[in-house]
């Protein structure tokens, strides 16, 4: 694959890709059928690339976009109700310059934070394969590598982005703690290597399974950011 020298003509590579086909198949249909309440938008129907600036000090990932919210607007957890959630706590702690994500359009800007996942297309049922994830693993590959002269902490929300994550962290040169660190919400985990260290941070999915449920609720979403802000040397709230 080729190595880019910027985010910005990753992002652009990115955004072409058709190497899953039973995803690029999913994506397209969901951006034909669409669902009811959006007939009148254009479905962005494509990869979706990550989001924030490129010398972001922490970074979160989540898991892959929504059918009718990323595969959208075209934008990270913009347009959907998991993305509702997260960009309230964004802005609760001073991460986000708005607490709402409606539109690739809206204005919405991200403070020293960029935001992307280990599948950058979205999956039928929400579950991308194991080799989906693998196949998609050389764009995170390449963004982890532009991002690492700057970054200082990782957000992983539950606990498919976590297991996709640790072998990245690895292979980029941060050695994982034997045993491996387990998924937990809460959970922190200090990364040695490459210079400074790396704290990584466990949080549940933004998912309304989660969130509806009560399981993670805005003040345990706020209180990782917080503290992985902070990690990132980030002034927060």
């Amino acid at each position: 694959m080729e190595r880019h020298s910027t985010l910005t003509s990753m992002d652009a590579d990115l955004i072409e890709c058709r190497r899953c086909p039973r995803l690029v198949a999913w994506r397209e249909k969901v951006a034909r059928e669409k669902r009811a309440s959006f007939r009148d938008e254009t479905y962005w129907g494509r990869p979706v690339p990550g989001f924030g600036p490129s010398d972001a000090s922490l970074l979160i990932v989540g898991l892959a976009p929504a059918a009718h919210g990323a595969n959208r607007t075209g934008r990270m957890f913009t347009g959907d109700r998991s993305g509702d959630v997260l960009y309230a706590a964004l802005h609760a702690v001073g991460l986000a310059n708005q607490p709402t994500a409606v539109s690739i359009d809206d204005g919405l800007a991200l403070l020293g934070t960029r935001i992307t996942s280990p599948v950058h297309c979205a999956p039928p049922d929400n579950k991308p394969t194991p080799t989906e994830r693998d196949t998609c693993r050389r764009w995170l590959d390449d963004e982890l590598r532009l991002l690492s002269p700057t970054l200082r902490s990782v957000v992983v929300l539950g606990g498919f982005g976590w297991q996709a994550l640790l072998p990245v962290f690895a292979d980029a040169g941060w050695t994982i703690p034997r045993p491996r660190p387990r998924f937990a919400h809460g959970a922190h985990v200090e990364l040695a290597g490459k210079g400074s260290p790396l704290h990584l941070f466990g949080c549940y999915h933004v998912s309304q399974q989660n969130t509806f449920t009560g399981r993670l609720t805005p003040p345990m979403i706020e209180s990782v950011l917080r503290d992985a802000a902070r990690a990132a040397h980030l002034p927060v709230r």
